[in-house]
C-alpha cells in the first residue's frame, strides 16, 4: 500500500509548525544554553543527558527541574502510551473507518504528535519557562490541524492524558509545579476550536 502524499501546503505548514520559541530567555539563559535547546529543537530530539549537564552548569539560575526533564524523556514511551489508551478509551471509533483517526498513518501521526509535545514540554520544564510556546508555530500548527482535518478533542484528551501519565513519573512534591508547563499546552490547543 502506498502512502497518501501531502499536499504542498500540507509539507509548508509542517515546516512552519514549530511550536516552541526560545526568543524570549535571554534575560534567563545565556546564549550558548539557548543555543542547546535550540539544536535539540531543529534536529526534533529531546534534550541529552549531555545537553542537561550542559546547561545545568552555564545556566546563572540552575534548574532544580532539570531531573524531572530526564525522567518524563526516558519514559516518553510508557507516557504516550498510557495517553493513547485514554484517548482511544475516549474515542472506541476513533481509529475504525470513517473516525478521526483512521487509517493507521493518521493514528500513528497523532501519536508521533504526543511524543514531540511532550519534547516540548520537557524544554519548558528544563529551561524554567512555562510560556515556552511561538504564537507563529502554534497559529502554523492550527491551520495544519485543520488542513488535516486532525480531531482535537482527541488531541486534548491525549495531552491531558500526557499531564496526568507524566505526573506519576515525579515526585508528589514536584507536580504541582510541573503542572503549568502541561496546562500551558492544554490550553493553546483548546483554542484551536
Amino acid at each position: 500500500m502506498t502512502k497518501p502524499q501531502l499536499s504542498e501546503k500540507v509539507r509548508e505548514l509542517i515546516q512552519k509548525a514549530r511550536i516552541v520559541s526560545f526568543a524570549t530567555w535571554e534575560s534567563t539563559h545565556p546564549a550558548e544554553a539557548i543555543q542547546c535547546f535550540q539544536a535539540a529543537d531543529d534536529a526534533g530530539r529531546y534534550l541529552t543527558d549531555e545537553d542537561l549537564q550542559h546547561i545545568q552548569a552555564i545556566a546563572p539560575n540552575p534548574s532544580e527541574l532539570i531531573p524531572a526533564a530526564r525522567q518524563l524523556r526516558d519514559q516518553v514511551n510508557d507516557i504516550v502510551n498510557e495517553a493513547r489508551v485514554k484517548v482511544l478509551n475516549t474515542f472506541p471509533t476513533i481509529t475504525q473507518p470513517g473516525g478521526g483517526l483512521y487509517p493507521a498513518e493518521r493514528a500513528d501521526a497523532c501519536w508521533r504528535d504526543f511524543w514531540h509535545f511532550l519534547r516540548c514540554i520537557t524544554y519548558g520544564i528544563a529551561g524554567q519557562h512555562t510560556d515556552y510556546t511561538s504564537a507563529d508555530g502554534l497559529h502554523y500548527m492550527q491551520l495544519l490541524y485543520q488542513e488535516l482535518q486532525v480531531p482535537l478533542d482527541a488531541m486534548v484528551v491525549g495531552l491531558e492524558g500526557i499531564k496526568a501519565a507524566s505526573l506519576k513519573e515525579v515526585a508528589p512534591e514536584q507536580q504541582a509545579n510541573l503542572a503549568p508547563y502541561f496546562d500551558h499546552l492544554i490550553e493553546k490547543l483548546k483554542q484551536f476550536h
